[in-house]
């Protein structure tokens, strides 16, 4: 950080300071409420993504924060986006495009994430529910619970889909298969003749979740998350300390499977959900499918909804459905701890962001799914309040994840480099303080678009190698990892609808963006280091990103998954085979499952 733009967080703090002191709170810093929501797109009051959405904590939220009305994911998938979000590095400068463990790219682990640099700085760190896709308790001072990501239907040996929910799409599996309301299972009459109950938790460990009716229930895991929340922030507020926190809270809706009580189902009656605007037959100018491979989750979740339903409109009618159900379930929660904020003071000193980590596709293109290079994948909400801030400011400008690690480094005046030593990497994104206060001295430095990578599940992740898109104010511009090519009038055709890639008109056009993807993507771009063993349950045998595995290490592996996973033995004769292992990891959701 240069002395100029130094000196304008400092006037930004002292700003902070004068706001403390005419209200009776004198912090010199200015203290972090992150929110991060799993999977949420542009379904919430501001950024107009669905006409029905009824989000008025957030709504009330915007009214007195800045809000990026273009922000966007730097890789639309969980993992990777939450290790490029507190890392402040791109995928192809860390390597990590994939599920392995964050912690295990070497880039990363000579990398301070975010809460790091935090504690450095003399803060308070608190974090709960799904943060890093693999939680790191110990980068926090204190954490409340790991990621929960039930209500999960329960068939006396196994957790399985809702059971309202039909097939075939209730066999892609607990996760993604699943959705509908919590409610009282026990007395139910099912066609199968099973009787059901509520479980919770993730895949290492599970509870049961009474669900009585609608008054008496156990709480679900966002709530558990939003109630720990809230009593860190009373305790902090009642505190005699003078020590700022950064505090990170994860909210797993609106993340499949979409189980949310029966009381926000209500509030969007089934008949009267409204279809986001699909043109019929607008995958046939794109390329996604050409690098997509045999098993790709969106097209199969889209294909098998609408082959559990009569007709296309109710199909996605119930799943749209169960979405906005899970967004009001969120915002629920945010009002929350923002009336918490309020009741205690801490909203005068206390920065406030809500963000997610990627979007979602509603059937747009025959795709029902994250993981695209589309608008509906890499959209996401952005919205930062600052102390003292009482009025909206709507910013147009493309930004995205990468950018909030050095934003809070200004905003909060933190000191030190945020690497380790040479193996790690300086922060890749700009401050977006410039973008919120107009009329600074100080120019935005960042580049006039924002760039997304896009997952495919590789041993070895070499960065020219990978899938992109560049999305500009007005452009959005893909090239597939086999050179195939999309190209979007974004300003004129806001939906996506027509690639104009071949049209002579936008040669021009076309070229200006391969030029800049060389930019961002140099020739003799280095490939990061990849993790020298991989040990990720939830690839498998021989999926190591490093080195292969054998027939022996294969048995080695099944015979360490049966051990944690005894309900895979399907026939329940003391020996599991690879067909019960791949079909049970289908049913559970670790692995895509085919027709």
């Amino acid at each position: 950080m240069t002395w100029f733009p130094r000196l304008y967080a400092l006037f930004f703090l002292f700003a902070i300071a004068a706001v403390c002191v005419s209200s009776g709170q004198c912090q010199d810093r200015p203290n972090v409420l992150l929110i991060i929501c799993d999977d949420l797109n542009d379904y919430i009051a501001g950024l107009d993504g669905h006409p029905q959405s009824r989000t008025p904590a957030i709504e009330k939220l915007s009214r007195q924060a800045c809000l990026f009305t273009e922000a966007h994911c730097n890789i639309p998938i969980c993992g990777p986006s939450r290790a490029s979000l507190f890392s402040g590095i791109y995928p192809h400068h860390s390597g990590c495009f994939g599920f392995e463990r964050w912690d295990r790219y070497p880039v990363l682990q000579n990398s301070k994430m975010m809460m790091e640099l935090f504690r450095e700085n003399g803060y308070q760190t608190l974090g709960t529910g799904k943060l890093l896709h693999h939680h790191a308790k110990k980068l926090w001072d204190r954490f409340g619970h790991l990621a929960d990501y039930g209500p999960f239907a329960f068939d006396g040996q196994d957790r399985v889909a809702h059971p309202q929910v039909p097939a075939p799409f209730r066999e892609i599996g607990t996760v993604d298969g699943s959705f509908g309301p919590l409610i009282p299972l026990e007395g139910i009459s099912f066609p199968d003749g099973k009787k059901y109950s509520w479980k919770t938790g993730n895949w290492k460990r599970y509870e049961e979740l009474r669900v009585v009716s609608r008054k008496e229930r156990s709480r679900t895991g966002d709530e558990r998350n939003a109630l720990w929340a809230a009593e860190q922030l009373r305790q902090l507020a009642d505190s005699d300390s003078d020590q700022p926190f950064f505090m990170g809270v994860g909210f797993l809706r609106p993340h499949t499977p979409l189980i949310v009580p029966q009381e926000y189902f209500d509030r969007y009656p089934l008949d009267s959900i409204r279809l986001p605007e699909i043109r019929p037959g607008d995958v046939e100018d794109t390329f996604a499918a050409s690098v997509r491979g045999e098993s790709d989750k969106g097209s199969e979740m889209y294909t098998r909804l609408l082959e559990s339903y009569p007709d296309r409109e109710t199909a996605l009618k119930h799943f749209i459905q169960a979405y906005l159900a899970s967004v009001a379930s969120v915002d629920d929660l945010v009002g929350d701890l923002m009336e918490v904020l309020e009741q205690t003071g801490l909203v005068k000193n206390t920065i406030v962001i809500l963000t997610s980590d990627h979007g979602w596709g509603m059937g747009e293109k025959d795709y029902l799914y994250k993981n695209s290079l589309w608008q509906e994948s890499t959209r996401i909400p952005l919205i930062v309040k600052l102390p003292g801030q009482s009025s909206p400011r709507e910013i147009s400008h493309p930004v995205s994840l990468v950018d909030l690690y050095p934003t809070l480094v200004e905003l909060c005046g933190l000191e030190g480099t945020t690497v380790r030593n040479r193996q790690g990497h300086s922060l890749d994104g700009f401050s977006l303080l410039p973008l919120m206060n107009p009329r600074g001295s100080v120019a935005y430095r960042g580049p006039d678009e924002v760039l997304v990578a896009l997952y495919k599940w590789a041993q070895r992740y070499e960065p020219l190698q990978q899938s992109y898109s560049l999305r500009s104010r007005s452009w959005r511009y893909i090239r597939y990892e086999n050179g195939k090519e999309e190209l979007y009038d974004c300003a004129a055709d806001p939906l996506e609808w027509h690639n104009l890639v071949d049209r002579d008109d936008r040669l021009d056009t076309l070229k200006e963006f391969r030029a800049r993807i060389r930019e961002w993507l140099p020739a003799d771009l280095a490939t990061p280091p990849q993790p020298e063993a991989a040990g990720n349950s939830n690839k498998g045998p021989g999926k190591t990103g490093g080195k292969k595995s054998g027939p022996q290490d294969a048995e080695k592996w099944k015979a360490a998954y049966f051990k944690k996973h005894p309900a895979a033995d399907a026939n329940r004769d003391g020996k599991l085979t690879w067909p019960e292992l791949k079909a049970y990891r289908q049913k559970i959701g670790e692995l895509p499952s085919k027709k």
